[in-house]
């Protein structure tokens, strides 16, 4: 899953509308729509997914200044929403106007105390991602062409600011994954990308298409072989340290809880899932070693490659969520299923949603084949297993992150629609599948059991490589160690997710969130009636859009409710 991150600027024009409009929630709502407004246009990208195409093409200013001024605007626009009057607004906006800070001291941190534009090329990553020009059909085929062209135009300019920003030497893992990320487009641009608008007509057109891309696909190898000459001198100081990794969920996702308490909640998690996982083997494989039940789990691989498979899971998902009552299900939308284009193979899969002002748009599933530079063995332990696969099929669509955005699409509340967090979204998917499971998925078959328990250990190795890799000094070996000895991964597959853990050290959210909502919905629902009531619990929770989910506790269970985990 991909989460965009929207940075803001406030224009004078905004702020008079604001100060002329009549009664506080106008005032208010004045506010919010100038908010949105404004962060598109300093983050094209993230309004071109959100269905803004009014952007198309676009990048942001990247520049050193361009940056800077995001900070500024930042604190600016921070101060007018604490110093709003709240006193006549409703429930919803009150609500609001704590998410709307949230949201700006989550990117405050990013920009201004993680420094990431200037430390991580994954910063920049998803911004320079074209795929919604190539395979989103939200206008005619040579419309779409035009932004492209207009997109590949703007690429040497910031790919120029990119590499001007990047601090050296940088973390070799940071390296290898700019590497993936800039390099693997390369590729794509020049062979995937032409044969999409080789239907188009529109010669002049075509002529500026193959100029466009040259120079964008020569931009991007510069920079890849830059990185590519970077990584002999790169380093392994990529911790962010104990202040800020603390500080990172404080400011990200509202929770403050010691390390050492965050540390033993999840360690007491993954025994959980252990305890359960020699619990399944025992009837799936009675007498053998866990490792042997783990192995012969993962060898039943899904006929015709997980890309087949996952189309079939997807019925028999949205099926089952249907005739269990779990979760409503607005609109008729469904999920696509192709395969990840090779700049976004570094996790096995993710959902690229449409967005909310889109119309009638699919979201697709994507999943990612073997890197066929890794060995036979390798590349055949890397395709999960059957049951695996279904409860990643589980998280990414039915009822994970595609129904998820389902519901917060439709949001009452523009802002709820736009902005939503990676605890929220990522907590609620992996939720799903352990829910899912609780709830008769597989009727009690052990295999589909281990299915979901090998993906929750994996979030769970996660989760304490987060925490070890930030802030206790733990090696990316020890990291990928634990990967395959605790959540049983694959040599790949641990080599992978430790990697990622250096670059994304908020990748514990998964299993953060996930603990969160569990804690929500068992005091939520003890006072209405238990299991009976869990349609109603989630969705309510799902109603608040993609707050930090303390803040969806709170309007849930009361100002007073007791801390999230």
């Amino acid at each position: 899953m991909r989460l965009s991150l929207v940075w803001f600027t406030l224009a004078p024009v905004v702020l008079l509308a604001v100060a002329c409009a009549p009664g506080a929630e106008q005032r208010w709502d004045a506010f919010v729509a100038g908010f949105i407004e404004s962060s598109f246009r300093a983050n094209p990208p993230g309004a071109v997914v959100a269905g803004r195409h009014e952007f198309d093409g676009r990048l942001p200013d990247w520049s050193e200044a361009g940056l800077r001024e995001r900070i500024a605007s930042l604190h600016r626009l921070r101060a007018q929403a604490q110093s709003f009057d709240t006193t006549g607004l409703d429930a919803a906006r009150r609500f609001e106007r704590e998410y709307v800070v949230a949201v700006v001291e989550g990117e405050l941190f990013w920009l201004e105390r993680a420094e990431w534009p200037w430390r991580n090329p994954v910063y920049y990553g998803d911004a320079l991602d074209p795929n919604v020009y190539l395979t989103r059909p939200y206008a005619p085929l040579p419309d779409r062409m035009r932004a492209y062209v207009r997109w590949a135009r703007a690429v040497p300019d910031a790919v120029a600011h990119i590499r001007a920003n990047l601090r050296t030497p940088l973390p070799r893992a940071y390296v290898d994954i700019g590497r993936i990320r800039f390099g693997g487009l390369v590729a794509y641009l020049e062979h995937d990308v032409p044969p999409i608008f080789a239907a188009v007509t529109d010669t002049a057109l075509q002529g500026e298409f193959r100029v466009a891309t040259a120079a964008a696909a020569r931009a991007l190898r510069e920079v890849d072989a830059w990185l590519a000459s970077e990584r002999a001198r790169g380093t392994d100081a990529f911790a962010l340290g104990p202040e800020l990794f603390h500080d990172m969920l404080q400011a990200t996702e509202r929770v403050d809880v010691p390390l050492a308490r965050l540390e033993e909640i999840g360690r007491a998690d993954m025994e959980r899932n252990l305890h359960a996982l020699e619990q399944a083997c025992a009837r799936y494989l009675p007498g053998r070693p866990v490792q042997a039940c783990v192995d012969r789990a993962t060898a039943h691989k899904p006929a015709g490659g997980p890309v087949v498979a996952a189309r079939a899971q997807l019925d028999s998902l949205e099926q089952f969520v249907r005739a269990r009552d779990l979760v409503a299900v607005p609109g008729t939308e469904r999920a696509k299923v192709e395969e990840s284009p090779p700049y976004q193979r570094w996790n096995f899969a993710y959902i690229d949603i449409a967005g909310p002002y889109e119309r009638g748009m699919p979201s697709v599933y994507y999943v990612a084949p073997p890197d066929p530079a890794w060995t036979p063995a390798e590349r055949d332990a890397y395709v999960p297993g059957v049951a695996d696969l279904l409860f990643t099929s589980v998280h990414e669509v039915w009822p994970g992150h595609f129904l998820q955005f389902l519901h917060s699409n439709r949001s009452p509340r523009m802002f709820g629609r736009v902005f939503v967090g990676y605890a929220f979204a990522e907590g609620w998917a992996h939720y799903a599948e352990e829910m899912m499971w609780d709830a008769g998925l597989g009727d009690g078959d052990p295999e589909t059991h281990i299915g979901q328990l090998l993906n929750a250990l994996l979030r769970n190795a996660r989760y304490l490589c987060a925490i070890g890799l930030h802030t206790q000094g733990m090696t990316v070996a020890q990291c990928e160690r634990l990967f395959r000895e605790r959540a049983f991964s694959s040599a790949a597959e641990a080599r992978q997710q430790a990697a990622r853990g250096t670059f994304d050290p908020a990748y514990l959210n998964y299993t953060l969130g996930k603990l969160m909502i569990m804690r929500l919905r068992e005091d939520w629902t003890g006072s209405r009636g238990g299991r009976a009531a869990w349609k109603g619990f989630h969705d309510e929770f799902l109603s608040h859009g993609g707050p930090p989910i303390p803040l969806v506790r709170r309007a849930m269970l009361g100002p007073e409710a007791d801390p999230p985990l």
